[in-house]
């Protein structure tokens, strides 16, 4: 299996296809819609904007948070609920491109996708 920086196999995703725009889901509701994502073997993520429920705060989700991608309704289920979410590192531009320690914060406050039984 692979690790939080990596699409799971259950989860539907089709290399290749472009999540921009895609609504977002948490375990218990709309959080926002993706602004950007990436499929980068050990980097895959996406870059959400939260919109005003918290502000317009954009929030790195790690690829292997991904529980569901359904490309017919343009949308992806993520295994976290609102308030982890809300309560995530900013996604960070600066540190994001080049910075190891930051992918280890987020991933760290996300967990290991390999021992998390949400998934």
């Amino acid at each position: 299996m692979s690790g939080m920086w990596d699409y799971q196999r259950a989860t539907g995703y089709t290399p290749g296809t472009d999540l921009t725009g895609y609504r977002v889901e948490a375990a218990d509701g709309h959080i926002g819609k993706i602004d950007k994502h990436t499929e980068d073997v050990d980097s895959a993520h996406l870059v959400v904007d939260t919109g005003p429920w918290i502000f317009g705060k954009h929030v790195l989700l790690p690829a292997g948070t991904v529980l569901r991608v359904d490309a017919g309704e343009k949308t992806v289920w993520i295994n976290r609920t609102k308030d982890e979410i809300k309560n995530a590192p900013e996604f960070d531009p600066d540190k994001h491109n080049g910075d190891a320690g930051y992918h280890t914060q987020v991933g760290g406050y996300y967990g290991d996708p390999t021992t998390d039984p949400r998934l």
